[in-house]
C-alpha cells in the first residue's frame, strides 16, 4: 500500500525567527500502520531527491521490509514538493523565501506524525546526506518517541570544510547573470550546469577518478559523466536549491532548545541506538567527523561503508557493495 500524503501545517514560526507562510508538507508512505501506532520508520529526503529517491530500498522483504513497517519519507521544504521558493505564496515565493532549518523540518515532520496518524513510537529514523542529518535532529528533539537511529554519509552538524564545500556550488550557480539574485525570468541554465559540474568532483573520491569507476555507471569517459550531473541539475529550480543549501550550511543539533551545552550536550542526550555509517571516502561527511559524534552518544556504534564512491556511495541503489553493507546495519538495528 502507497500513498501520497498533503499535510497542511498553516504558518509556521521557524527557528530563525520568519514564518515559513501557509506551509505544506508532502510525504509518501509504504505499508500499514499497526494498530498500537507503533511500527513506523522514518526516512527524510536529501539534498538533490524526493521520496521516491528512497524506493529501491522500500517494499516487501526489502531493507525497509513494508511486510512489518509502516515506512514514511517527508519532503524538505525547499524540494519542490513540500513549501519551497518555487510553489509559496506570493510574499516568500523565489528569493524572499526564509530561513529553514532542519529543526523546522523535523518539527514540522513531527506535527505530520503524531497528528495525523497519531504515532506512539517509531522505531528507526535512517537516511542518507541531509537524510542523515535529520535523523541526529530527531534523535535530539525526540528521545522519547524515537528508538534507533541510522544516518549514513551525514552529519549531526555542518562541518567547516562541508560548508565551504556547498559555498562554492553556491557561487557557482549565482555567477550565472541570469540568475540575478534569484529575480531570475528563465532558469539560469549556464549556472546549473556549473553548480551541478562543481558538485561532481566533490561528490565522489580521488580513487573512484583514478581506478575510472565512472565507467561503472556506463559513461565512457570522464567528461560524459560531469555532463550528466551538469544535465541533472537543470532539473531543479536554482532557488529551491539555494534554500535547501541554507538549510544544510546553518545544521547544528546544538541550537535544541532543551540543551544548554550546544553541540555535544544534544548528541549526549540520545537515547536512541545508533549505528552511524560514513563512507570511507566521503569528501565532506568523514568517518574522522563521526568518530567524535560516536564519543558523545550513549548507545551508538561507527561502522564504516567501504567503498570508494565517496559521498555517493550513500547513494540508495548507486552502489551494490555499499547498499549491502546499509542494509546488514538495518537489519542488526531491527532485530
Amino acid at each position: 500500500m502507497e500513498e501520497i500524503v498533503t499535510f497542511e501545517l498553516g504558518d509556521v514560526d521557524l527557528v530563525s525567527g520568519e514564518t515559513l507562510k501557509s506551509a505544506v508538507l508532502i510525504a509518501k508512505t509504504w505499508g500499514q500502520l499497526s494498530s498500537a501506532l507503533d511500527n513506523v520508520i522514518v526516512l527524510p529526503t536529501y539534498y538533490t531527491g524526493t521520496h521516491d529517491s528512497y524506493a529501491s530500498l522500500v517494499g516487501p522483504g526489502n531493507v525497509f521490509d513494508t511486510n512489518r513497517y509502516f515506512v514514511i519519507s517527508p519532503n524538505l521544504f525547499g524540494n519542490g514538493l513540500s513549501t519551497s521558493p518555487s510553489n509559496a505564496v506570493e510574499s516568500i515565493s523565489g528569493p524572499h523565501f526564509p530561513t529553514v532549518d532542519i529543526y523546522d523540518n523535523v518539527l514540522c515532520q513531527h506535527r505530520l506524525l503524531t497528528e495525523k496518524y497519531g504515532v506512539t513510537e517509531i522505531q528507526l529514523v535512517a537516511g542518507w546526506s541531509m537524510g542523515a542529518i535529520q535523523s541526529f535532529h530527531w534523535a535530539v528533539a525526540f528521545p522519547y518517541l524515537v528508538r534507533r537511529i541510522l544516518p549514513w554519509c551525514g552529519s549531526a552538524r555542518c562541518s567547516p570544510h562541508n560548508w565551504v564545500f556547498l559555498g562554492s556550488v553556491e557561487a557557482a550557480l549565482k555567477a550565472d547573470s541570469i540568475y540575478a539574485e534569484g529575480h531570475y525570468d528563465g532558469p539560469p541554465t549556464a549556472g546549473l550546469k556549473a553548480f551541478g559540474r562543481v558538485y561532481c568532483g566533490w561528490a565522489y573520491s580521488p580513487a573512484f577518478f583514478r581506478d575510472e569507476l565512472w565507467r561503472e555507471q556506463g559513461f565512457q569517459t570522464v567528461d560524459e559523466l560531469l555532463s550528466f550531473w551538469e544535465i541533472d541539475q537543470l532539473g531543479w529550480d536554482a532557488n529551491n536549491l539555494i534554500a535547501k543549501l541554507r538549510t544544510w550550511q546553518s545544521a547544528d543539533v546544538g541550537k535544541w532548545r532543551l540543551v544548554d551545552g550546544g553541540y555535544e550536550q544534544a548528541l549526549s542526550s540520545i537515547k536512541a541506538r545508533a549505528i552511524i555509517m560514513p563512507s570511507r571516502t566521503d569528501l565532506y561527511f568523514t568517518p574522522e567527523d563521526s568518530a567524535i559524534e560516536v564519543q558523545h552518544m550513549r548507545h551508538a556504534e561507527l561502522r564504516v561503508i567501504e567503498s570508494d564512491w565517496g559521498h555517493c556511495a550513500g547513494g540508495p541503489g548507486r552502489e551494490e557493495a555499499a547498499m549491502r553493507q546499509i542494509a546488514s546495519a538495518v537489519s542488526d538495528l531491527l532485530s
